[in-house]
């Protein structure tokens, strides 16, 4: 892997990582296209390394987000009542998908990584965010801060949360553990379904990917640490980095794009997206594997930890 590689694929990452589109498949296409899947040793080690690279958007997050990230420490320092909330609830959405994650990891991945239901997971997906701007329409349109009726009273603030919400929207996290459906989509949807208004939904989708991707990080290091170890420290580096910056740009501009708009756009490219792939692939451009078969072999992002 180059340098140059390393840019691009970080690149990708940051931007894909935390909108709705899933990080994977965009991530396949990349990967295949630099032609970084056609060996399988050098496969395997990049495979570690898109998911490391998220590393970057934990640090994009936390940089953003060190208001709330501060408060939920005084929270756990008995300082702050609602950053401790905030922190009880967190934990409690990440939960499912720490036990389910590593209980199903080498089923999903034999099972799921093929590239039939990766392109399937994105088409659904896309239908899904369709049918959530209808819903958002008819139960959010009323809805608005400065609302004389109140209406606004039916959501629920990020803080405020009540446990069960947060299962709820950790739950749904583990149906991104299928490639190609998006954590980032699922957890949104989630927070919307609780009573989260889509930018605090959002929110809350972000802080619950420090812990997720955090853990599918340390959990990929120690699962391939020497095939991240043989890219060297370089292009490790040199993706982090370029992720960070391009995952703090994205989550600003999906933060403000929310405020105003719904998630058809993303249902629609991810449609576009599932096309696109399945052309790719059934033309020989894109690989899931080096002269495999395609449906035997492993696209991107092997860990059944939600990290897309």
């Amino acid at each position: 892997m180059t340098i140059l590689d390393a840019i691009i694929l970080g690149l990708v990452e940051g931007i894909t990582e935390y909108l709705p589109v899933s990080s994977t498949g965009h991530l396949i296409i990349t990967s295949s296209l630099l032609g970084l899947d056609r060996d399988e040793t050098v496969k395997s080690a990049v495979d570690a390394f898109n998911i490391v690279i998220q590393g970057g958007a934990i640090l994009a997050v936390l940089g953003l987000y060190r208001v709330r990230v501060l408060s939920m420490i005084r929270g756990i320092l008995g300082k702050d009542a609602d950053g401790r909330r905030l922190f009880t609830n967190l934990v409690i959405a990440f939960l499912p998908a720490a036990v389910f994650g590593v209980m199903l990891d080498d089923l999903i991945e034999s099972v799921l990584f093929k590239p039939w239901p990766v392109i399937t997971a994105l088409a659904l997906g896309g239908l899904l965010l369709i049918g959530m701007k209808r819903w958002q329409d008819r139960v959010f349109a009323a809805a608005d801060d400065d609302d004389p009726e109140g209406t606004q009273s039916r959501f629920t603030e990020i803080e405020h949360l009540s446990w069960r919400q947060a299962l709820i929207v950790g739950l749904l996290q583990c149906v991104a553990m299928i490639p190609g459906t998006s954590r980032s989509m699922m957890t949104i949807v989630g927070g919307m379904l609780v009573g989260l208004r889509p930018k605090q939904a959002a929110e809350f989708s972000f802080l619950l990917g420090l812990p997720t991707l955090g853990g599918a990080c340390i959990y990929k290091a120690f699962k391939s640490g020497d095939e991240i170890a043989a890219l060297g420290a370089a292009p490790i580096i040199v993706g982090i980095a370029v992720a960070t910056v391009s995952a703090a740009f994205a989550v600003k501009w999906l933060v403000g794009y929310l405020a105003s708009h719904g998630l058809a756009a993303f249902g629609w490219y991810r449609i576009a997206l599932a096309i696109v792939l399945a052309a790719l692939w059934l033309g020989g451009v894109v690989g899931f594997g080096p002269d495999q078969p395609a449906d035997e072999a492993s696209p991107v992002a092997s860990t059944s930890v939600p990290v897309d």
